[in-house]
């Protein structure tokens, strides 16, 4: 791929159209909202480029700067930390109201706030959880379209690629990204995200006409988990159903290569290690493991950001149980890469992962219609967070265990069963 500034718009305007074609799948007369870093303008820009011209009402970018964040995270008073912006929260969930779609652009610095208090870092990510609940309770029943997508920033590319220099890792960044999501200037990157998002459909309904009631993981890191698994529930993969409006359907995540659904966060028990660091509010958790009695963790360890696992974990009650299980073939393109991105968006794709809190209740039939009650009562978590974690390693075993007691293999050596991946 050569970069020359006319190649790189080339490669943004093919990128943007995919977004909003396939990613968030926009429809004349809707509204489009971006999140995006200052830094991701372009990309940003892109984006809303397309949306008008696929007939977009209007849109809104919102964009955020990671660096005085950092300022403000050290220097501000205590109190403004348990404070969310009232004009934010009535944006979103007024413009979700209305049916507009929704993208944020995943990008920044991984160890941002590398030093900064824990606590600030908790009592703004709280007040955020609690003031835009509505926003995200929708988001996750799928009632507006959404997408989360990336762009390359000079602080993240050098993390990825250290000995190279800005100009060099901020390009090789941007490789990999367009890889990732199937961009190759050629203008066919929709075709291909429709093959793919087919693949995943299928394997996904493998997965349903099993109906397993629990997965049990094994591999050499010392992972041996049992997962249970809700009766009535859904695995769900590559293109997502608008519950506001059926059969028009979109992508929620650029790269995706993830087949998941929700556990049943009472029926978890076990030990489970970390096969990739966890970037977690800017900060990285390292060489981590986690053990689960009865669905919730007991104990735990960390060789680097324990503190920081701990604030994760001390969020609410539903933090410290699992919200998503998912299954990620170990040679999948990004894994093959062979990057380390230290971005949940890129490395979960990369790896089978698990994640602490918040269940979609799209994972449940009907889970939509339900309360959040009643959603407990059938085991699916509620939390203010949700956290993917990645556990996927090239030796990972995988069991389904069936109603009738019959053990179906799922996973060995690190990807699905010949049966699965031959569908």
């Amino acid at each position: 791929m050569d970069f020359d500034k006319g190649i790189a718009e080339k490669y943004l305007a093919e990128y943007g159209e995919l977004v909003i074609k396939i990613g968030v799948n926009l429809q004349p007369e809707q509204l489009l909202v971006i999140n995006s870093p200052i830094t991701c303008a372009a990309l940003a820009r892109a984006i809303g480029a397309a949306a008008y011209r696929a007939g977009a009402h209007d849109v809104t970018i919102l964009y955020s700067d990671e660096l005085f964040s950092r300022v403000r995270f050290r220097l501000g008073r205590p109190e403004i930390f348990s404070e969310f912006p009232q004009w934010r929260r009535e944006l979103l969930l007024t413009q979700a109201k209305s049916g507009a779609a929704f993208v944020s652009i995943s990008a920044g610095d991984p160890e941002i706030f590398k030093g900064v208090d824990p606590e600030r870092l908790q009592a703004a990510n709280m007040a955020a959880a609690a003031a835009l609940e509505e926003y995200r309770e929708r988001l996750m029943n799928n009632e507006n379209s959404w997408c989360v997508v990336s762009a390359p920033a000079l602080a993240w590319a050098k993390k990825v690629f250290p000995e190279a220099a800005e100009d060099e890792a901020m390009d090789k960044l941007w490789r990999a990204i367009l890889s990732a999501v199937r961009v190759q200037g050629d203008g066919g990157a929709a075709g291909r995200w429709r093959k793919h998002t087919d693949f995943l459909a299928r394997a996904a309904g493998w997965l349903n006409e099993n109906a397993f009631t629990e997965l049990r993981y094994r591999n050499s890191l010392g992972t041996n988990l049992t997962v249970g698994l809700p009766k009535g529930h859904i695995w769900a993969g590559g293109a997502e159903e608008n519950t506001s409006h059926p059969g028009r359907f979109f992508v929620a995540n650029m790269p995706t290569e993830e087949v998941y659904t929700a556990p049943d966060c009472r029926r978890v028990n076990g030990k489970v290690f970390g096969a990739k660091p966890l970037v977690y509010e800017g900060n990285l958790i390292e060489g981590f493991s986690l053990t689960f009695r009865d669905g919730k963790v007991t104990d735990f360890q960390a060789d680097k950001g324990a503190d920081i696992l701990q604030e994760l974990l001390d969020t609410d009650d539903g933090a410290s149980r699992l919200g998503e299980v998912a299954l990620v073939p170990f040679d999948s393109p990004i894994s093959k890469s062979g990057i380390l991105f230290y971005n949940t968006l890129f490395d979960e794709n990369a790896a089978c992962h698990l994640a602490l809190g918040r269940a979609y209740p799209t994972c449940l039939k009907g889970g939509p219609r339900l309360s959040v009650e009643e959603r407990l009562a059938r085991g699916l978590n509620n939390s203010l967070l949700h956290e993917d974690f990645m556990i996927g390693t090239a030796d990972l075993a995988i069991d389904g265990v069936r109603e009738d007691g019959r053990i179906v293999p799922v996973f060995r050596q690190g990807n699905f069963v010949d049966i699965l991946s031959g569908i």
